[in-house]
Order: structure tokens, then C-alpha cells, then sequence
């Protein structure tokens, strides 16, 4: 208890605080087979009362955004047994979610390369108006042939995505404050209802886009949405250095965190801007339960099916040999004697970690060791702790968590990891404020920024 108390005192007296948000893909959880675990409702992939209600579970946990990532149209090679990973529509979950709650932020992905901007412009700022300044677009440039070829398009070459992204998100902006701040007089006993010039088109046209606007909108309680962005490129670092107030970042090490997240801040710097005008939010999944052992039987409850091809892997990964008719057993002396970590895969040493603890091949996949983010499989301390270690070494602003089954995993993180941040300093106890740009402590912006 006294270890406990220094924490709590300790991170209090830092007054700086860690940012949550919660990953919602298709509705049923980050782990294939969760669509058929006990107490999940199979049709959840196109019930919008499902997000909301996970929704709401999130804004339990004061988690200060929601997050929908989108790839319009990727093809599912395995759709005869697994739901396609993304929502039916963001925008329409994200209504849905915004009429059911109070304060969280919502926050969902939309592409440059395929969206025209004053579309994306007109979306972000109806929803940021419903919500009442809760809206945030995720604004990515797409990179995959399969989304590409729905558009009846190839994928552009980076150089002409990115270009096309920092005219699209200017123009955007430039959309966003076409209407005057203080425009919007409705006063009906004059007759008033706007400033005639202070609504007026802005005239852009690019390279790639163009638009005349103005966009008939009027501002909403936090001004205009935040953009985020998603990426790890020197492309990524100067589209989110230059626009956005957050990024939605993956890395397996604090090393690799640390240089991610001082990336951006550097790139944020060249373009004027203080660097801590922009959080670096990596994504962690969980699987909460009492112990190792129950967590793990979990995720060998709604992994197993593929382990075949996950051992194919994870061979490949470690360099060695590895026998699927020995899914109980350890990996031998030998075995562990000869593995090499594939230097190309910043998961493989952990999972030569892992495998060195003595757990069974099955049990080594369990733990998480080829899934896309850090993985933590048990109690919820295992989760606080290593948010907090991450957390203090400069490597993240704040997590994205992906649990592995959302009809009672985000349940399990509210309530058994959530209040052991809280105690230690290391999340709020409540929301401050009811806009996503006072969630994220970013500057007031309405407009395109001036110093970009």
C-alpha cells in the first residue's frame, strides 16, 4: 500500500495526464472468432445499438475518444468464417453514437485519395455540430490496390497521395472557417439569421483539388474538428508536423515509440508549431481476466482455428522449425538454442521472449506475439503497468485499445484497469471539459492555422 501511495503522489505531482481511446472496427472485438464467443451477439456487425452501447461503456471509463478506422471496400479473403474488420458506414456509427452520449470524442478515418474534399468537409463538420464539438477526422492518404480498385482507379504514387492530402486537408480547413466565427446571428426578432460577408467562398484550386465554397456550416463548440493522422513514414511525419493534434500510431518497443512520437514533435516543430500541440497514441489490445492462465485459455478460445497458419509464422519469425503436433509442449533447449529473432519484424523478439519463459507453442501464440500491437494477456495491472512504463519513458501521449471481444472486454478494461491509472495519477478521474479539443488539451483553431 505505501509502494502505492508514493505512485499516486508521484504522478500527481507531474500534472500531466495519459490519453485513452477505444478502437471499434465491426462490432464484435480486435480477435478473430470473437463474433462467435458465448454472450456476443452474432448480428452485431451491422447493429448501430451495439456501438453505441460500447460506446457508452467507453465514456464510463472517461476514455476521451472512439475510434473508427475505415477501408472502404478491402477485400476479406477469409469472409466464409470471419467478419469483414471494418464498420458498415463511420459517419452513420458515428451519428448513431453521437445522439447516445454526452462526451466522448468520435473520431473516424477518412481518406483523401478517394473522397472529395468539400464531401469530407461537409461530413466532419455536421457530425462536430451534432456532437456538439466532439468530432475528429483521422485523414489518411490509402495505400491498398484493393480499396484503390473499387474507386475503378489504381493506387496514385506516394509523392501524388501525400500532395493531393496537404492541399485536401488546407482546403478543408479553408472550408471549415468559410463560415465566420461569429456569423450566425438567428435572431428572430429582427430577422437577422447571418452575416451575409462573413460567409463567402474561399476560391482554392490545386494541383489535385479545388473547391469555391463556402461551406454553409456554422462553427460548432469546439470551432472545427481535430485532425488526427495514422502513419509512420517521413510522409506521415510531415502531413501530421504540419495539421494534425494527433496521431494513431503502432510500435512494439518503447525505443521504437520514443522515435516515433519525438518524429512527429520534430516535424510539428519545422512547421512553428509547439510540439505539444501533437499526441502520439499508439494502440495496445487486451485480453482482461483474473490470471495469466484464464487470459490465455481465452485467446486460445478465439484464436485456435488459426493456429496453423499462426505456427507457419511464427516459425518464420523465430528461424526455427516448429512442429504443430506439439502445440502443448514448450519449445526445447535446442530449438530456443538456434532461434533468431527476424531482424525485419519488430515482433519477433518478444516472441523469443515469450517462448524463453517456458509457456507451450500454444500458449506462446496466446500471448499475443504476431497480432499488429503490444498484447496484454491477463490482469488488469499488466495493462496499467505497462501504459505507465510506456507512458513515462516518453514514448506515448496516451493508448488506443483494441480489446480482444467488445461485448465484455471493454467492460474489463474500464473496470479493472482504468482505476488503477486513476489511483496513480495516471488518468483523469472525469471529464474536464465536453469537446474532443478540451479532451486532448489542443489550442483553439477555426480555420486554416496561420502559421502553416
Amino acid at each position: 500500500m505505501d509502494s502505492l501511495i508514493e505512485q499516486t503522489d508521484k504522478f500527481s505531482n507531474t500534472g500531466k495526464q495519459m490519453l485513452i481511446g477505444l478502437h471499434l472496427g465491426n462490432g464484435y472485438g480486435s480477435q478473430p472468432g470473437a463474433w462467435r464467443m458465448p454472450g456476443v451477439d452474432p448480428k452485431s456487425y451491422t447493429s448501430f445499438d451495439a456501438r453505441v452501447k460500447q460506446a457508452q461503456a467507453a465514456e464510463r471509463g472517461k476514455f476521451q475518444f472512439i475510434f473508427l478506422p475505415d477501408g472502404p471496400g478491402a477485400i476479406m479473403a477469409d469472409i466464409e468464417t470471419e467478419s469483414p474488420t471494418f464498420n458498415l458506414d463511420v459517419m452513420l456509427a458515428l451519428a448513431a453514437v453521437a445522439r447516445e452520449t454526452e462526451y466522448i470524442g468520435l473520431v473516424a478515418t477518412g481518406s483523401t485519395t478517394f473522397n472529395e474534399p468539400f464531401n469530407l468537409a461537409r461530413q466532419f463538420k455536421a457530425l462536430d455540430v451534432m456532437s456538439h464539438g466532439r468530432s475528429g477526422w483521422n485523414a489518411i492518404t490509402s495505400s491498398g490496390e484493393d480499396v484503390a480498385a473499387n474507386y475503378g482507379r489504381r493506387i496514385p504514387s506516394s509523392e501524388d497521395r501525400y500532395g493531393r492530402a496537404h492541399e485536401a486537408i488546407q482546403l478543408i480547413q479553408s472550408l471549415w472557417g468559410s463560415w465566420g466565427k461569429e456569423a450566425w446571428v438567428h435572431d428572430q426578432e429582427s430577422g437577422h439569421f447571418a452575416k451575409e460577408d462573413q460567409i463567402v467562398p474561399i476560391n482554392i484550386q490545386g494541383k489535385f483539388v479545388g473547391s469555391r465554397g463556402p461551406l454553409y456550416i456554422p462553427p460548432s463548440e469546439q470551432g472545427q474538428p481535430i485532425i488526427f493522422h495514422a502513419g509512420g513514414s517521413p510522409n506521415a511525419h510531415k502531413l501530421a508536423g504540419r495539421f494534425a493534434n494527433a496521431v494513431i500510431g503502432a510500435a512494439f518497443t518503447i525505443e521504437d515509440a520514443r522515435a516515433q512520437r519525438n518524429a512527429f514533435r520534430e516535424a510539428a516543430k519545422r512547421y512553428g508549431r509547439d510540439p505539444d500541440e501533437i499526441k502520439y497514441i499508439p494502440g495496445l489490445m487486451t485480453t482482461i481476466a483474473k490470471d495469466r492462465r484464464t487470459a490465455l485459455d481465452r485467446r486460445i478460445q478465439l484464436t485456435e482455428h488459426l493456429f496453423p497458419q499462426r505456427v507457419a509464422y511464427l516459425q518464420q519469425m523465430l528461424g526455427i522449425p516448429l512442429d504443430y503436433a506439439r502445440l502443448n509442449e514448450p519449445l526445447s533447449n535446442e530449438q530456443l538454442g538456434a532461434a533468431r529473432p527476424y531482424p525485419y519484424d519488430p515482433r519477433s523478439s518478444n516472441a523469443l521472449k515469450i517462448a524463453k519463459e517456458g509457456w507451450s507453442l500454444k500458449d506462446i501464440l496466446a500471448h499475443g506475439v504476431i497480432d499488429y500491437h503490444p498484447v496484454i494477456v491477463g490482469p488488469g495491472i499488466e495493462a496499467a503497468d505497462h501504459m505507465q512504463e510506456w507512458f513515462e519513458a516518453g514514448a506515448a501521449d496516451g493508448f488506443w485499445i483494441s480489446p480482444d471481444v467488445n461485448a465484455d472486454g471493454i467492460d474489463a478494461f474500464v473496470d479493472e484497469v482504468v482505476p488503477i491509472l486513476q489511483e496513480r495519477g495516471l488518468f483523469h478521474q472525469d471529464y474536464e471539459g465536453k469537446t474532443l479539443r478540451k479532451h486532448l488539451g489542443v489550442p483553439d483553431q477555426y480555420g486554416i492555422d496561420p502559421r502553416v
